[in-house]
C-alpha cells in the first residue's frame, strides 16, 4: 500500500527538514516532497529545523524534566496530529548533525513518546499505528556506507528511535555522493526524493 494511502483516515503528514542550515540541498527535497504530498491528497505541515528555537542539550537526561520551549510545544502537537512522518536529513560523521539529535533527545521524552511499564524491560510505544519514511543525503557513497560503515545510524535512527517509539512501514532513501556533484545532478535528486511518497 502506498505510504500516504489509508483506508481508516485521511493521511495528516509531517515533513521534517533536519538539515540545521537556511539554503540546503536537504531543504530544497522537503519543499518538494511536501509539495508533491499535497498534489496526493494529503494535508501536510513542512518544519525546517533551522526555524526551531530550543535548547539541544538534554542535560540532566530523563532525571529532570525540563520545560519544552514554545516550538517544542508546537512540534509536540504537531507530532500528535500527524499519521505519517517523512524526515530529511543530512549525513553529519556518520550520524545526525547535533541540532536534529538534541530534537529527538529533547522532543520525544517519556510520558510523549513511549511509556514505561512496570515490570516490563521495554517501554510502551506512544506513537504506535503511524508511519515514516526517511531521506538521507551525504558525501560518503551508498556502497561504502552499507559494507565498510554498516549503515550505523540508518539502523539506530529505525529501530532505536522511530521504531522505539511505535513507528512502522520505515523505508529509506539515499541521496550522494553530494559533494562535486553537478547542478543538474543535484535537481535531479531532488526530483526522485518524491518517490519516498511511494
Amino acid at each position: 500500500m502506498p505510504f500516504l494511502s489509508s483506508s481508516e483516515m485521511p493521511a495528516r503528514l509531517l515533513v521534517l527538514n533536519g538539515n540545521p542550515g537556511k539554503a540546503t540541498l536537504c531543504r530544497q527535497m522537503a519543499e518538494r516532497i511536501a509539495e508533491a504530498a499535497r498534489t496526493q491528497g494529503a494535508e501536510v505541515r513542512l518544519v525546517h529545523l533551522c526555524d526551531l528555537s530550543f535548547d539541544a542539550n538534554l542535560a540532566e537526561g530523563y532525571h529532570q524534566r525540563v520545560d519544552w520551549e514554545p516550538d517544542l510545544e508546537a512540534l509536540a502537537e504537531t507530532l500528535i496530529w500527524s499519521n505519517r512522518l517523512v524526515l530529511v536529513q543530512p549525513l553529519w560523521w556518520g550520524s545526525a548533525p547535533g541540532r536534529l539529535k538534541g530534537l529527538f533527545d529533547r522532543l520525544l521524552m517519556p510520558g510523549f513518546a513511549f511509556a514505561y511499564i512496570d515490570g516490563r524491560a521495554l517501554p510502551k510505544p506512544l506513537f504506535k499505528g503511524r508511519k515514516a519514511r526517511v531521506v538521507i543525503s551525504s558525501d560518503t557513497p551508498w556502497f561504502v556506507l552499507r559494507w565498510f560503515y554498516g549503515n550505523g545510524w540508518v539502523k539506530v535512527l529505525k529501530r532505536q528511535i522511530l521504531a522505539f517509539v511505535g513507528y512502522g512501514d520505515l523505508k529509506t532513501m539515499y541521496f550522494g555522493p553530494i559533494r562535486g556533484a553537478s547542478a543538474e545532478k543535484l535537481r535531479a535528486m531532488v526530483g526522485r526524493s518524491v518517490k519516498i511518497l511511494d
